[in-house]
């Protein structure tokens, strides 16, 4: 029977009326497990969405709020500062690369991926080279929702209902080749699909483009891992053309694949980081974009003398408690050596993931850090697999994300093997009965 306390509220990214009549709601939360309504231990096998490397219900955050919200509940970022945020920011460029030492705060990923994209624009505008309009982005990409996210974005299914988008986007082909089914880690065969790029160029003109933006391993499509020196290759195209290339890394940043970011992980640094969920280990929205010192310069100097360098801004931009939240989260990160704790549990994690391989209707596993994608045979339209996955693997107790027949696995740093070889068995379960 359908509960009309459920009516009011339009899920996103949710068949609504399909959830309406068979919810499944989540009341509680500690560590690695979560409650669900019917009082049902779920252990949480993608950190919430990939937003709680530290485990749920962290008191350490918790207080920081509290305290936070009972000292400085709002303060304005416009024209005005709060300590906490300058502090977050210093924080943060110690974890960053070198090189990369100015941040912009906003509230989600998508909202850093538009503050990219527009910090792009002006960077070149600055520099007199106001014709670079174009953006290149990439096949099966997920940049989040807002109008530059989802032109810049690859996911069919996120676009077509919402008209021609951005003007003069670019897509490259995705890093996913059929003969590198089942590799784990970096594929050796695929780094020239970054020559996709200098075809752009040439046949576009190099000098009309401002921004390459790719997702370091693309995450919401299913954990697509680059191949060895693609993106080294794509970030010399970028130097060779003048072009900005940008690493979001709202999935994979804080420890995911056991560095910092993944940009430290493969060894290219970007011209910009977006960062978002396990910034404040999910507890509070917020995002950043990271740039390096020369796209800070070259925009704060060719402003005029106590202008408005940069006419962009959230209102809720280095909220204090978000500040705080994510104060707390990095102190728990170091505390803890959780990016360390990730990558000790890198390869018992693949392990666990690639021993999927002879269910027989998984086609796919590909996986590097602490993220593996499993790719599911369809079984009548696309996505109608994956959906029953969601549905069947939280009734046997395991909260994934699914997108279309692609179940994406991310455990929290504070994940034992035991619940290592738990997730196995539950998908094995679920999965195997396909």
């Amino acid at each position: 029977m359908r509960d009309e306390r459920l009516e009011s509220f339009w899920l996103p990214f949710t068949p609504n009326r399909h959830f309406k009549e068979h919810p499944r709601l989540l009341v509680g939360g500690s560590g690695v497990f979560l409650t669900s309504a019917d009082g049902r231990s779920i252990l949480d096998g993608v950190s919430g969405l990939f937003c709680t490397p530290a485990g749920q219900a962290r008191p350490e955050i918790a207080e920081a709020v509290h305290k936070q919200l009972l000292e400085l509940s709002y303060a304005p970022c416009f024209q005005h500062g709060h300590p906490g945020a300058f502090e977050l920011a210093r924080r943060l460029v110690a974890l960053l690369p070198d090189g990369m030492d100015h941040v912009f705060f906003a509230t989600s990923g998508s909202e850093a991926v538009e503050t990219a994209l527009k910090l792009a624009l002006l960077h070149h505008r600055a520099r007199g080279e106001a014709q670079r309009v174009r953006f290149v982005g990439r096949e099966r990409a997920y940049h989040g929702v807002n109008f530059g996210g989802i032109s810049v974005g690859g996911i069919v299914g996120n676009r077509r209902a919402f008209g021609p988008l951005l003007p003069g986007v670019l897509h490259l082909r995705h890093t996913w080749l059929p003969e590198n089914r089942f590799v784990r880690g970096e594929p050796e065969r695929g780094a020239e699909l970054a020559d996709d790029l200098e075809r752009l160029c040439a046949t576009h003109g190099g000098e009309t483009i401002a921004a390459c933006i790719v997702e370091p391993v693309a995450g919401s499509t299913g954990c697509l891992v680059p191949p060895k020196g693609y993106l080294a290759r794509l970030r010399e195209i970028c130097d060779r053309h003048g072009i900005l290339l940008v690493f979001d890394e709202v999935i994979t940043g804080f420890g995911r694949l056991g560095q910092s970011f993944a940009a430290q992980r493969f060894g290219v640094v970007p011209d910009m980081i977006t960062m978002a969920k396990a910034l404040t280990n999910g507890a509070v929205p917020m995002s950043a974009v990271a740039v390096r010192a020369g796209v800070y310069r070259t925009i704060t100097e060719a402003a005029p003398k106590e202008g408005i360098e940069f006419p962009h801004g959230y209102t809720y931009s280095g909220h204090p408690v978000a500040c705080a939240a994510a104060l707390a989260a990095l102190s728990i990160y170091e505390k803890e050596d959780l990016f360390a704790r990730a990558r000790a549990l890198e390869a018992p994690f693949l392990d666990a993931m690639f021993g999927l391989r002879d269910l027989p209707a998984v086609t796919d596993v590909r996986g590097l850090g602490l993220l593996a994608g499993i790719d599911l045979a369809p079984a009548g339209p696309p996505g109608a697999r994956g959906y029953r996955a969601v549905q069947d693997l939280f009734a046997a107790g395991l909260l994934v994300r699914v997108t279309g027949d692609a179940v994406l696995v991310a455990p929290p740093f504070v994940a034992e093997p035991h619940h290592l070889d738990e997730i196995a068995a539950k998908l094995r379960g679920v999965l195997g009965s396909y």
